[in-house]
C-alpha cells in the first residue's frame, strides 16, 4: 500500500490530492486499487500516512503500526506490522461538525468557557456544567430546539461530544434542565462581563442605548408562572398567554442588558424599571437613550432627565397637529433620495422636535387611505341605495346600519360628513368629505415627529441616530427567527427566564459573529443564481450554513488480527469553507482530541 499524488489546477492553482493506493494481482496482471482518498495533505499529516498508524489499546498506551495491505507478506518479525483488510475498510460515525465548531470558537472568544468555569463549576459534576452551558448556547445558535429535541435529535448528530470532551451517555434532558437553575442567578454578572468583552474584541461603546420591547407566547397553561399573562401579542398570539422582554443594545446592535416583564405589562410602565436596573448593574452615568414612541411619556422624560440623561424619540402621532404649518412649508432638507427632515424649535425650550418626511412611507399611507375610503363609500352607497328602494324603512334600523359602517372604517370616518336627512321622498343618506380633513391627512402622509433634548446644528445628525433603533430591531428579529426564542415551553418562571438567559447567550454568540464578519474582507465566492453580491459579507446565517457541511467522521480500517484501526477525522473543507475559516482566523484541527472512552485513533480488539 502507499500513497499516491495526484495534480490538479483549479483557479489558477495547483492543488495536490492524495489517494491511497494498493497494488493487487488479478488474472490479467497486477492492478492499483484506490480503497480512500485522503484530499489534500499538509506536511505533517502526509508524514504521518508514510510512516504509520498511532494506535492506542484497551489500557491507553500508544503504538506506533505500520501500514500494509492484507496481501503483502512484512517481515515476519516486526511486531509493529498492521495488514489491513482493505475491502472491509468502511466509514462510520458521521458528525456535523463545522456549526458546532465555530459556535464553540466563538463562545471562546467572548471568554464565556472561563467565565461559567468560574462561576457553575465550584460543585462535582459528571460533566461540568460551563460544558453544558456552552453546548446549550451552541445549539441555540446552530439549530434551535427544546431541552428534549437537543437530548434525542441534534446533540447525538453533532461532534460536540469530541469538542467538548464529553463522555457517552451523559447529556440527557433532566442534565439540561439542571444546568438552567444554575447560570440563571448570574445573569448581572454575565451582562457586565459581555459589555466588557465586547469593548475589548470590537471597541464598542454604550453612551448611545437603543430600547425596544417584544413579547412571546407560552405553549400550556403555565398556572405556576405568574409572569405570563394576556396582553398585546406581537406575535399576533392572542389565544396564548405570554411575557414581555425588553432588551437594551448600543448602536451597534452589542447587548447590553434585558430585562423580562408580565405579559400584560404596558410597554410605557416598564422605563422607569429599566432605569433603575441600569444604574444598579452599570453605575451612573449620562447615557442617550433612544426609544419608539410606544414607550415615550411625560414621566419616562422626567425620569431621564432627572438622571441627566438624554434622549431621542419619537412621539404619538397626534402631536404633530400642531405643526400642521411646518408640514406644509418647503423648507425641507433632504438627506437621502427619499427622506426629507427639518429642525423645529419651539419657545425658550431645551427640547428639540424634527419633523420627517418619507416618500415610501408616505405613497404606503396613501394607498392605505385610498383602500379604505373605497370600502367606506362603498358601504355607504350601499345603504343610500337600501334606503332609496325603500327595503329599509326603519330609522333606527338605519342609524344602527351607519353605525356599524362608521365602527368597520374608524381608519377614514373622520375624514366623512353623515347624516340622515328627511326629504320630501323620504329618509335619504347624505355624506361628503371634509376637505379639511382630507388637506391634513394628505399633508401628514408619510411624516412622523421625533423629540430629543440633544443639541445638534442640523436635523440630519438626529435623524441618522434615530435610525439606529432598527439595530434594536434586527435583535428582536435574529431572536424570535434565526434563535426561535418562541414559544415557551417551559412552565415554571424560573426555567423561562433561564430559556430567554440562553437565547440572550446565542444572541452574544449571533452578534459577535456578524461583526467578525463585517470588520473583514469578504470571502471569495461566485455570484449566485439569485444574483447576491459576492462582495457582500455573509450573514451569520449563510456563513453556519456554509460549514455545517463539514463533517467529522472515523475510517475503519479492519486488520487480519481480528483488531480495527479506528481513524477519528474531519472531512476536507472546500475553497470556500478554506476562505471563511481564514476570515474568521480559525484552523481547523488535525484530529479530534478524545477521552479513552471514547477513542480517536485506537485499536479495537
Amino acid at each position: 500500500m502507499f500513497l499516491r499524488p495526484n495534480h490538479r489546477s483549479k483557479d489558477g492553482k495547483d492543488h495536490t490530492y492524495w489517494s491511497l493506493v494498493e497494488a493487487v494481482r488479478t488474472p490479467d496482471g497486477p492492478r492499483q486499487k484506490t480503497p480512500c482518498h485522503l484530499g489534500e495533505l499538509n506536511g505533517s499529516a502526509h508524514a504521518r500516512w508514510m510512516k504509520t498508524i498511532q494506535v492506542f489499546n484497551e489500557q491507553g498506551e500508544a503504538q506506533q503500526l505500520k501500514l500494509f495491505p492484507s496481501n503483502v507478506a512484512p517481515s515476519a518479525d516486526d511486531p509493529q506490522v498492521a495488514r489491513v483488510l482493505l475491502n472491509k475498510v468502511r466509514l462510520e460515525r458521521t458528525r456535523q461538525f463545522g456549526a458546532c465548531y465555530l459556535g464553540l470558537e466563538l463562545w471562546k472568544r467572548l471568554g464565556l468557557d472561563w467565565f461559567f468555569q468560574q462561576t457553575v463549576d465550584h460543585e462535582m459534576a459528571d460533566v461540568p456544567w460551563s460544558r453544558v452551558t456552552a453546548l446549550l448556547a451552541v445549539n441555540r445558535l446552530c439549530a434551535p430546539g427544546s431541552e428534549l429535541a437537543i437530548e434525542q435529535r441534534w446533540y447525538p448528530s453533532t461532534a460536540l461530544d469530541d469538542l467538548l470532551q464529553i463522555e457517552e451517555g451523559k447529556i440527557n434532558d433532566t442534565r439540561l434542565y439542571r444546568c438552567l437553575d444554575r447560570i440563571l442567578p448570574h445573569k448581572t454578572k454575565l451582562e457586565r462581563h459581555l459589555k466588557d468583552r465586547y469593548g475589548e474584541l470590537f471597541g464598542a461603546e454604550f453612551d448611545v442605548l437603543l430600547y425596544d420591547l417584544t413579547s412571546t407566547y407560552v405553549e400550556g397553561a403555565a398556572e405556576k408562572n405568574p409572569m405570563v399573562r394576556r396582553g398585546y401579542s406581537r406575535d399576533h398570539r392572542p389565544d396564548c398567554e405570554q411575557m414581555v422582554i425588553a432588551l437594551i443594545v448600543n448602536s451597534e446592535g452589542f447587548p447590553f442588558s434585558y430585562e423580562t416583564f408580565d405579559g400584560n405589562r404596558a410597554d410605557v410602565s416598564t422605563m422607569e424599571t429599566i432605569l433603575r436596573m441600569v444604574e444598579r448593574k452599570h453605575g451612573k452615568a449620562r447615557r442617550i437613550w433612544v426609544f419608539d414612541r410606544g414607550i415615550v411619556s411625560e414621566e419616562n422624560l422626567q425620569a431621564i432627565r432627572k438622571r441627566e440623561g438624554q434622549y431621542l424619540v419619537g412621539t404619538p402621532r397626534s402631536q404633530m397637529k400642531q405643526f400642521e404649518a411646518e408640514l406644509l412649508k418647503q423648507d425641507w432638507t433632504q438627506v437621502r433620495p427619499e427622506v426629507e427632515v427639518k429642525k423645529v424649535a419651539i419657545g425658550q425650550s431645551e427640547e428639540t422636535y424634527i419633523l420627517c418626511r418619507t416618500a415610501g412611507r408616505k405613497e404606503k399611507e396613501k394607498a392605505i387611505r385610498n383602500r379604505f375610503s373605497h370600502r367606506m363609500e362603498t358601504a355607504l352607497k350601499s345603504l343610500a341605495k337600501t334606503i332609496a328602494t325603500g327595503r329599509l324603512k326603519d330609522r333606527h334600523r338605519m342609524e344602527r346600519r351607519l353605525g356599524k359602517i362608521q365602527a368597520r372604517h374608524p381608519q377614514v370616518n373622520d375624514l366623512y360628513e353623515v347624516a340622515l336627512q328627511d326629504t320630501a321622498e323620504g329618509v335619504r343618506l347624505f355624506w361628503q368629505m371634509k376637505e379639511d380633513r382630507k388637506n391634513w391627512r394628505e399633508s401628514r402622509e408619510g411624516a412622523y415627529l421625533l423629540r430629543t433634548n440633544l443639541q445638534a446644528e442640523t436635523a440630519e445628525p438626529l435623524w441618522s441616530k434615530y435610525m439606529q433603533l432598527t439595530e434594536a430591531e434586527a435583535s428582536f428579529r435574529a431572536l424570535k427567527s434565526e434563535l426561535s426564542i418562541r414559544p415557551l415551553f417551559h412552565q415554571l418562571e424560573p426555567r423561562v427566564k433561564a430559556h430567554v438567559m440562553v437565547a440572550f447567550l446565542g444572541y452574544a454568540l449571533w452578534v459577535t459573529l456578524k461583526h467578525l464578519l463585517k470588520r473583514r474582507p469578504g470571502i471569495v465566492r461566485q455570484p449566485s443564481a439569485g444574483g447576491a453580491d459576492p462582495a457582500q459579507p455573509l450573514s451569520p446565517m449563510r456563513a453556519l450554513a456554509l460549514l455545517s457541511t463539514l463533517q467529522s467522521a472515523d475510517i475503519v480500517l479492519p486488520t487480519t488480527d481480528g483488531h480495527e484501526i479506528r481513524l477519528r477525522r474531519i472531512t476536507e473543507p472546500t475553497a470556500e469553507q478554506k476562505s471563511l475559516l481564514n476570515q474568521l482566523g480559525l484552523s481547523l484541527p488535525e484530529h479530534l482530541q478524545f477521552n479513552r472512552k471514547c477513542s480517536v485513533d485506537s485499536a479495537i480488539a
